[in-house]
């Protein structure tokens, strides 16, 4: 009878995974909104006159803030108040930046007063692109400290448990979003006259019902804190986070080892993800849409693949090695998109490309989130996880910028050639994308060396990443 009394609401196997699913499908719309404009390059170059130069610009735009100290702020939030603020506080400032982003795409935005101001004090870019970046600005410190905080719910859930499985899930249901959006989003512009205004309002409804769906998870954490003795997400006294922790974790190497190399994985995924649409459209001379078609397969392997390898982690171990075969798969898949498939453009060849790079996709995250809490006391882990997405966003904020800029220079006229096509009617000119992605496998390489780095000081000092996660 005492062993029954001493059950918690994450003991039920029911409560805990119905409590990931809550988290996870606010995380699923959040890369939702992410990719949304990610296979309408074209589109919006045609309908607000951005360039590769103002894309890249907007895309950076989401860790702007992240990077200029706000991810560590978070990660002291979370630390400090616990899940369940953090969680709302991020899911209401995604709702907030998406709304703003709204607005500057719109069509009654573009005649207003407000977007020719903005458009007369910096001649680079349009009026609407800049609010357009203010929006995914807000929305990027919401969506990067929703993604430390569902980290923390799920280390906090599965403590013991089925934790890398859970992880695993939980990045699946959220690549399920870009798989969505890719084909969703065209789908939705052409519905509404080639608009660009249609997808990003429906993914901004979502985006309110992910932040009602985490309110009804801090009403299920809320329950669980009262069951294990304490009616606030603090424990004891001597256990609460102080700043003065924060050394500890910049004096880890194993966290500047996971950091370093998560920022260079991560700089050849999701930058890429922003222009794969228009580099497929180029390379294969296909329509937008067809090229949208073919990359939204993507994450299809790494979202069924990811939650496997975590349950094999969670019971074999494995996850440093995993590290290293992830890099590795992703550069060969960047330079078969650099060489191989310029010379054989054939879309069966460019969805193998595309599948493979996402059984990389599934590797290195499967692994790379649950060795953190191995490396790190848990008082400090959520600022820990903050201080690596503060780490990945520096490269997720420049590399997109970067990449807009290489293939300016390595184009020269191709965008002004373009403009013009498009307002006679004729045939847009293509991009050529082989120094971009040279420069993605590039970063794969430096990954793959850290990897080997990493693997060889967790043999030195047993640190158990490639032990199993459950205990027996």
């Amino acid at each position: 009878m005492t062993e029954k009394l001493q059950q918690t609401l994450r003991d039920s196997a029911g409560a805990r995974w119905a409590a990931l699913i809550l988290i996870a499908l606010m995380m699923f719309f959040a890369y939702m909104f992410v990719d949304v404009m990610s296979p309408l390059q074209t589109l919006i170059e045609s309908e607000r006159g951005w360039t590769p130069n103002v894309f890249g610009t907007y895309a950076a735009s989401e860790y702007i803030l992240n990077v200029c100290g706000f991810l560590i702020l978070a990660g002291i939030i979370l630390d400090k108040m616990g899940v369940r603020f953090t969680g709302t506080l991020s899911a209401s400032l995604m709702v907030v930046g998406a709304a703003i982003k709204y607005i500057a795409i719109s069509d009654f935005f573009q005649d207003s007063a407000l977007c020719t101001w903005l458009g007369s004090w910096w001649t680079a870019m349009p009026g609407s692109a800049k609010l357009a970046c203010l929006g995914f600005m807000i929305f990027g410190c919401g969506c990067e400290m929703a993604g430390i905080t569902v980290s923390r719910a799920i280390a906090k859930w599965f403590a013991g448990k089925e934790m890398a499985l859970a992880m695993g899930l939980e990045m699946a249901i959220a690549r399920l979003g870009v798989f969505a959006v890719l084909s969703l989003s065209p789908f939705l512009a052409a519905k509404f006259d080639q608009s660009v205004v249609a997808p990003i309002a429906f993914c901004t409804v979502l985006l309110l019902i992910g932040l009602i769906n985490f309110i009804v998870f801090s009403v299920m954490d809320r329950k669980l804190d009262k069951q294990l003795g304490t009616g606030k997400e603090a424990g004891a006294e001597e256990d609460q986070f102080k700043f003065s922790d924060i050394k500890y974790i910049f004096g880890s190497k194993m966290f500047w080892l996971i950091a370093l190399l998560c920022v260079l994985y991560y700089s050849a995924i999701f930058p890429f993800q922003r222009y794969a649409t228009n580099f497929l459209e180029s390379t294969l001379t296909i329509p937008a849409d067809e090229a949208a078609n073919i990359f939204r397969w993507f994450p299809i392997l790494a979202m069924i693949l990811t939650p496997v390898l975590g349950s094999f982690i969670d019971y074999k171990g494995k996850g440093a090695s995993m590290l290293m075969y992830g890099a590795l798969i992703m550069i060969i898949c960047h330079l078969s998109y650099a060489f191989i498939l310029p010379a054989y453009p054939a879309k069966w060849l460019a969805f193998v490309i595309t599948v493979v790079l996402g059984v990389s996709f599934s590797l290195v995250p499967a692994a790379l989130w649950p060795s953190v809490p191995k490396v790190i006391d848990g008082k400090i882990l959520g600022s820990a996880y903050a201080l690596i997405f503060w780490v990945q966003n520096i490269g997720l904020c420049f590399v997109p910028k970067i990449i807009g800029n290489v293939l300016n220079s390595t184009n020269p006229g191709v965008a002004e050639a373009r403009n013009q096509a498009m307002a006679q009617g004729g045939a847009m000119p293509a991009y050529d994308y082989t120094v971009p992605m040279i420069i993605f496998a590039s970063f794969g390489v430096a990954a793959f060396l850290l990897g080997i780095w990493l693997k060889a000081e967790d043999k030195r000092k047993g640190y158990g990443l490639e032990l199993p996660n459950v205990k027996k």
